[in-house]
């Protein structure tokens, strides 16, 4: 994540979302977990050499699945989809036909069908609306969550809910930050309010490298230093969804 707390994943096009990465002027990069591979570098894997984009699909591959599996896996809210539509989305990406899926959800295979139609529905509405926004974006020169003073910040893409609590704006987040901590990054007050208290958690999870696992030890020295009621935080942390952790809490990481 950048320093302005933007998420590469946000904005990027349809084909760099079905790829999973982007190309700059020198380098690819993941937009899941924005690892970079620079151009005209050679990567080592498995004893095998490639270059830097053969070595990106390959990341993306061997850390993320696909993107698609990434995808599948996000918060439903995001996707605009229930829980039960997803549910038949990873089953179809499977290859299972209807007849298998029903049998495997317990349903009638007519059931199956009336969803289909159902997400048929829902990509054309898509397909419309994000040409309609596009056209918006280009007529006016001005995206959709540019304020007249101001602009709206994206809910961080591993987010467990989705609603009010992340309609932040940049500005705000500025004075959330400038008032609830200090310059070293520690917090001086943990704010009640959801919506501060989201935007400071935002800020502390920069103490963690993705892709590192810690163990509890590791992680409580770590927000020990940030503040005094450090289980408060490590709980805030999991439960916002900026980290992960097993399900004994021996191992945690961040949410990617």
């Amino acid at each position: 994540m950048s320093e302005n707390n933007k998420e590469l994943f946000w904005d990027v096009t349809i084909g760099e979302m079905k790829k999973g990465y982007i190309e700059l002027e020198e380098s690819y990069k993941c937009i899941i977990c924005e690892e970079e591979f620079i151009k005209g570098r050679i990567y080592e894997i498995d004893s095998m050499l490639y270059d830097s984009r053969k070595a990106t699909e390959l990341h993306i591959s061997e850390k993320h699945g696909s993107t698609l599996e990434y995808l599948l896996n996000m918060n439903p809210s995001f996707l605009g989809v229930s829980l039960i539509q997803r549910e038949l989305l990873v089953l179809i990406a499977s290859g299972l036909t209807d007849k298998e899926i029903a049998l495997k959800l317990g349903v009638a295979q007519s059931t199956i069908r009336n969803h289909r139609y159902k997400l048929r529905e829902k990509e054309k509405q898509a397909r419309l609306f994000l040409s309609m926004m596009e056209l918006i974006a280009s007529n006016t020169k001005k995206k959709v969550n540019a304020l007249d003073k101001d602009t709206l910040a994206d809910a961080h893409k591993t987010a467990t809910t989705l609603d009010d609590r992340y309609n932040i704006t940049d500005k705000e987040r500025e004075s959330t930050i400038k008032n609830y901590m200090d310059e070293s990054g520690a917090i001086k007050t943990f704010p009640a309010r959801e919506k501060k208290k989201i935007i400071v958690l935002s800020e502390v999870t920069k103490n963690f490298s993705k892709g590192k696992k810690y163990s509890e030890k590791e992680i409580n020295r770590i927000l020990q230093r940030i503040y005094e009621d450090y289980a408060t935080i490590r709980r805030a942390l999991v439960e916002y969804g900026f980290i992960e952790r097993t399900n004994d809490g021996s191992s945690y990481w961040v949410k990617e």
